[in-house]
């Protein structure tokens, strides 16, 4: 009996010891939170985010950090697949929208007006991937995903996708209803009047981190809601950055400011509970965000004075275009990643990394096999978190759409190697020909001088990694429009909104 007595008590510490040496992961992403939107990088005086400083200290912050896509769903798929949007064919976010599309499409009926038949995307995530949380799951970690999901309703939500627990459950764009409650989520409820849906989230990761079973590691998204439409926030709030509104800044959205101030405030709820637990020292914590700010939508907001005022939810300069471009605005994203005993705590990388390295990445720090037979194409970048560089061709960012937000442009495919950007706008030149953008961000990160003409030999150069990466991909991309109207085409449009700040269709606003 004593002896059965040891084993069992030497099985519990064997158990728990392995627990602990395996990392646990906090993934927290943020949504339509531009680059410009925290005080990282110093390019706001407006809004407060102490508590991504606070996240940066314990670790790496990334100064060339990229979504997959200028849009949330293609992203987050990049994110749970290590696949970029041309392989898995999610290249809008459709994921909210009755029709199941699992296979990437071109229009049936392009508008005449458009020089390329633009792609229909894939509305949901295919359950049959071997999705990044599947193989931590498989890994004997615990899981759960709270906030934002929208890459699909069940049979398509976090709980096929590797998640033992799923909150709000809930498959919209953007928080159901409003932030500030009474909500409209089906079987959610707040607990009191006006509560915050982002302080519930955190406070519903807060309890499920006080109760996860111990012997074992977790995984746990805490994909925010903030700071994606409708645009409301807390009244305190609104009052306070309302004193401090200058309206020759470019940003200047009360409404707006408040909102990242809720958004920094949950992810510091979560860096208190970690601390508490104390098990800060063997837990990795991912910041990012699924794509650039939102400059499309308008906020009324108002100065202490009374008087009213409309204005887009933010900006993202010094960097052009923003969320639904392709430009920097647009992809360009904050990142952080503390990996305790790895990175070294209050650095900054100018490595270029992309949204599909965090799969291989998370998986190489858990020690836990990448999946047989599943191509990824994200890098590992775990040697950048020790202050060290990777050898990397190019990123590639694809968006075969067009919706009409300022700096827009027609379906376009992107490339950054080192310090260059080529853009490919699909059969906008003569005679279907592709057109291109070529900018060198470090003389010109705001992509205000375009050096196509200039330099024909580096077009030529990166065009072929973007054929590469097509071939590779086996993907659908844009055809030249046979129903084409010449006299319909209106070149000087582009890269003009339309309809003013809401001038956009359904999926476009997601």
């Amino acid at each position: 009996m004593k002896k059965l007595v040891f084993l069992l008590f030497t099985l519990v510490l064997i158990v728990n010891a392995s627990a602990q040496n395996k990392p646990n992961v906090v993934f927290i992403l943020a949504d339509d939170l531009g680059w410009s939107d925290v005080t990282l990088y110093g390019k706001t005086k407006l809004y407060e985010t102490p508590n991504l400083e606070r996240l940066a200290a314990r670790g790496i912050t990334y100064t060339n950090a990229y979504a997959a896509s200028p849009l949330c769903s293609p992203t987050r798929s990049s994110i749970l697949t290590g696949q970029t949007p041309l392989r898995t064919g999610i290249t809008a976010p459709t994921a909210h929208l009755k029709k199941v599309l699992l296979k990437a499409s071109l229009e049936e009926n392009p508008n005449s007006e458009n020089k390329a038949v633009n792609c229909v995307s894939v509305s949901r995530l295919d359950n049959t991937l071997p999705t990044l949380v599947k193989q931590f799951k498989k890994a004997g970690y615990s899981t759960a995903h709270f906030g934002k999901w929208h890459l699909g309703s069940d049979p398509y939500s976090p709980l096929q996708h590797g998640f033992d627990i799923d909150v709000p459950h809930w498959p919209g764009p953007g928080p159901a209803g409003s932030f500030v409650a009474p909500w409209k989520y089906p079987n959610f409820n707040e607990k009191y009047g006006k509560e915050h849906i982002e302080d519930r989230m955190a406070d519903e990761a807060v309890s499920w981190l006080r109760n996860v079973d111990k012997s074992k590691p977790f995984f746990m998204n805490y994909w925010q809601f903030s700071v994606h439409a409708p645009f409301n926030a807390k009244e305190t709030l609104k009052k306070y950055y309302s004193s401090k509104v200058d309206l020759t800044d470019l940003q200047h959205s009360s409404t707006y400011a408040a909102m990242v101030h809720s958004l920094d405030q949950a992810v510091g709820k979560l860096l208190d509970e970690i601390d508490r637990l104390d098990i800060a020292k063997n837990t990795i914590i991912v910041f990012t965000s699924d794509n650039g700010g939102n400059m499309y939508n308008g906020i009324t907001d108002v100065l202490p004075s009374g008087e009213k005022y409309i204005t887009p939810p933010t900006s993202n300069r010094p960097l052009r275009g923003g969320k639904a471009t392709m430009y920097e605005g647009g992809i360009r994203v904050p990142t952080i990643i503390s990996c305790p005993g790895i990175t070294t705590p209050k650095t900054r990388s100018d490595q270029i990394i992309q949204s599909t390295d965090f799969y291989p990445t998370l998986l190489n720090l858990a020690n836990i096999p990448l999946p047989e037979d599943h191509i990824i194409d994200g890098m590992d970048i775990s040697p950048t978190l020790k202050g060290e560089t990777i050898e990397r061709d190019a990123i590639i960012t694809f968006f075969p759409h067009q919706p009409k937000v300022p700096d827009w442009l027609p379906a376009s495919i992107s490339v950054r190697s080192g310090d260059w950007k080529l853009i490919r706008i699909f059969h906008l030149g003569k005679d279907f020909t592709h057109d291109y953008r070529l900018y060198n961000l470090k003389w010109d990160i705001g992509e205000h001088n375009d050096l196509s003409k200039l330099y024909p030999e580096i077009i030529i150069e990166l065009d072929k990694i973007i054929e590469n990466r097509i071939a590779e991909s086996n993907a659908v991309i844009p055809i030249p429009n046979k129903t084409f109207d010449p006299s319909k085409f209106a070149p000087e449009t582009i890269g003009v909104q339309a309809g003013g700040y809401r001038g956009m269709s359904k999926i476009d606003l997601n």
